[in-house]
């Protein structure tokens, strides 16, 4: 299982200094990828920005989406557009996970259709498969940069939904799940492999998940500081959130040990902390 680690960027205290020095550590450290949260209405710095910044000081380690939120971001061809340039400026080594999302604050900030976004989504995945294959949209031909990796970045589709797993099946390269767990983890592999199998779709599906974790002798209090501030739209599942984080080095093993041997195949650990001796630590437990 490859282990990737969550960039700051939806910390409120993050300076983009901080940022980009996680990015080159990672990078150094060994990780497979990092990764970014996405959401308009909290202190966070914006995922494709923030990934792009990500590709100009890194040179080995993928990046990840987990989770775009696509919908309230509107044209699909404009947002193909977005990604394929990171993809350029990554060299190939982006990996886009993508969901619908829930918070209706997101939606109104954006002037977006919240009880419309499962059909802008479809509209939109649609919109990448051609855009990314070269369609032509005007006298100048073809909308660009072409992505690097042939057919455009691999698409992960989160959300536990039936119309999630078909648009896995449909237009995605695998499944990625959020926050939620080893359980949520484990139920939603299995639908989507089900229904892979009765689709008749070659290969397997790529499985990806985030954790939340933090290190060190302050570990529950800072996790449960910003995980209770971040998820503070969800009510109660805030607490539930919060318990789950990770904040010893056991725990941190036994997560890495148990997603590994529930198949999947990616697992992206995400700091509650900007402060970098927080990488460093998990660097220490799991690239020893």
């Amino acid at each position: 299982m490859d282990l990737g680690v969550g960039l700051p960027s939806t910390i409120p205290a993050a300076t983009g200094a901080d940022i980009v020095t996680w990015a080159r550590e990672a990078d150094a450290a060994g990780f497979a990828s990092v990764g970014t949260l996405d959401r308009v209405v909290y202190g966070n710095h914006e995922t494709i920005p923030t990934l792009a910044a990500a590709a100009a000081v890194t040179s080995r380690v993928r990046l990840t989406t987990a989770i775009l939120i696509a919908p309230y971001r509107g044209s699909g061809a404009l947002l193909a557009k977005q990604l394929a340039t990171v993809d350029s400026f990554s060299a190939g080594r982006l990996t886009v996970g993508i969901a619908v999302g829930g918070r209706p604050d997101d939606y109104q900030a954006t002037g977006a259709d919240f009880d419309g976004r499962g059909a802008v989504f479809d509209a939109q995945l649609a919109e990448f498969k051609e855009i990314w294959g070269g369609a032509e949209r005007g006298t100048a031909g073809a909308i660009g940069p072409a992505p690097v990796q042939a057919g455009g970045p691999p698409l992960l589709i989160g959300g536990m939904s039936k119309a999630a797993v078909r648009r896995v099946v449909q237009r995605g390269a695998g499944w990625i799940s959020g926050g939620g767990g080893l359980q949520a983890f484990t139920q939603g592999t299995e639908r989507v492999r089900q229904a892979w199998s009765e689709a008749g779709r070659e290969g397997t599906p790529r499985f990806a998940s985030l954790a939340y974790y933090a290190l060190g002798p302050d570990a529950t209090s800072l996790a449960e500081s910003y995980l209770h501030d971040y998820y503070a739209f969800a009510g109660d599942y805030a607490s539930s959130i919060s318990a789950s984080a990770l904040t010893t080095e056991g725990a941190i093993k036994d997560a890495v040990t148990q997603f590994a041997e529930a198949g999947c195949h990616e697992l992206l650990l995400f700091p509650c902390s900007p402060n970098v001796d927080q990488l460093r630590r998990l660097a220490g437990v799991t690239m020893g």
